[in-house]
This record gives C-alpha cells, sequence and structure tokens, in this order.
C-alpha cells in the first residue's frame, strides 16, 4: 500500500483562513515537515495539533531527504508545510518532491491539499485579464536582474512577483526605467501584509505606487502584479 506525502497549504496570515480538510489532516499524519519548526508549532498550538515536526527547508542536506525517504518507506504518513501558503510555491519543497518521486516512483501518493496563496490572492484583487498569466516568484538579487526586469515588462500576459520589504523600492524603480527604456506603459498592483491587519493594496504607475509607498510604513513581504497597457 503506497504511503501518502500530503502537501498542505497553511494560511499566509490570517489563521482563519486554514481549511478544514488541512486541519484533519494534520491531525493524523505521523509527522510533519515545516520551514520553521516555529512557526509551524505557533499554528498547531493554536488548534491543539500534538503531531510531530521536524525541519525540512532551503539549506537541508540530502542526508534530510533520505530521511524523510526512509519514514515513507517505514510506512509513515507525512505532511509538508512552508512557514505561509503553498508548499512548492517560491519554495524549495519542489524539490523534495522531485528527490521523492525519483527514488520511489508509485510507492508513494503525493496528495495536495490545497489553500491559501499569495498568487491567486492578488490575482483575485488586481482587476487586470487574468485567465492567463506569468508567476516569477523573488528578483535575482544581484546578477541578472535587469534581463529579468525587462522580461516582465515586455510578457504579454500580467507578471505576479514577491518582494520583501528591504528591496520594494528599488524593484519598482528598476521596473520604472525599463518601462520608460522600452517605451513600454505598465501599471501595477501592489499589495503587503495580505490577510493580515494592516493588510494594505496600492494602485497604479511605478512611480506612483513608490510616491504611494514613501508616504506609508515599508513593513511585510509584497505580492506585485505587473500589467503592460497595450
Amino acid at each position: 500500500m503506497p504511503k501518502v506525502l500530503f502537501i498542505v497549504s497553511t494560511p499566509i496570515g490570517n489563521l482563519s483562513d486554514i481549511s478544514l480538510r488541512a486541519l484533519e489532516t494534520l491531525k493524523r499524519v505521523d509527522l510533519i515537515l515545516a520551514e520553521d519548526t516555529r512557526v509551524t508549532r505557533k499554528l498547531l498550538n493554536h488548534f491543539d495539533i500534538k503531531t510531530p515536526v521536524i525541519s525540512y527547508h532551503q539549506h537541508s542536506k540530502i542526508k534530510k531527504v533520505n530521511d524523510i525517504i526512509d519514514h515513507l518507506q517505514r510506512g509513515r504518513d507525512i505532511a509538508l508545510v512552508s512557514d505561509a501558503g503553498t508548499p512548492g510555491v517560491a519554495d524549495p519543497g519542489n524539490k523534495l518532491i522531485e528527490e521523492i518521486v525519483k527514488k520511489l516512483g508509485n510507492k508513494v501518493e503525493i496528495i495536495p491539499i490545497p489553500g491559501p496563496s499569495a498568487v491567486t490572492s492578488v490575482a483575485s484583487i488586481c482587476g487586470f485579464p487574468m485567465d492567463r498569466f506569468l508567476f516569477m516568484g523573488y528578483p535575482p538579487s544581484k546578477r541578472k536582474r535587469n534581463k529579468f526586469f525587462e522580461e516582465v515588462v515586455v510578457s504579454k500576459y500580467p507578471v505576479i512577483l514577491y518582494e520583501s520589504p528591504h528591496r520594494i523600492l528599488k524593484t519598482l524603480n528598476e521596473l520604472s526605467e525599463i518601462s520608460k527604456s522600452k517605451n513600454i506603459k505598465i501599471l501595477l498592483v501592489v499589495s503587503r501584509e495580505l490577510t493580515k491587519l494592516y493588510e494594505t493594496t496600492y494602485r497604479g504607475t511605478p512611480q506612483e505606487v513608490i510616491q504611494q509607498l514613501e508616504n506609508d510604513t515599508i513593513k511585510g513581504e509584497f505580492a506585485i502584479v505587473v500589467n503592460s497597457v497595450k
């Protein structure tokens, strides 16, 4: 009988966004893999879930992957969670899944438990045509930034990005400069602290959004939708 790896989405802010199915899964599995065990334990404690937790994150070595595979081979059901949102989306979970599929094939069943995601949350409120869009995750921190933003600006579909509070103004300025150099007008929807108490959404050209941000508190993770105006 194949054992199961559940990919469980958790809230990106508001704990009430967790699904009943996610709670049931986290309670009944034998083990939970967490990006940061301290963050996940806060969630589990809130819902009085006692399942054991071990860490799995982007710096985990191959030995940790092999240990996880060993747990599955010994008949344990496992849930993978990230700190917030859906594992495998701008998250190291996809690497783990790749290794498990390589080594176990159909001896393990991989089941998604869908739920919160910053990508779909910001897509749902942006007001751009979103029947087709690109998700490009976090921009490079140093090299190839110019090429990355050129691809964003010339895209014929809206593009969704993530950005940290430390780089948000730099990213918006680069988008502004490259769109001007390409003679392409772009409009942005920029959301911070999605689903949290201080959730805020800014709309307009890059310069308009920069002005709004400079007059506000730059705090929390950002989700950005970039749309070229045809």
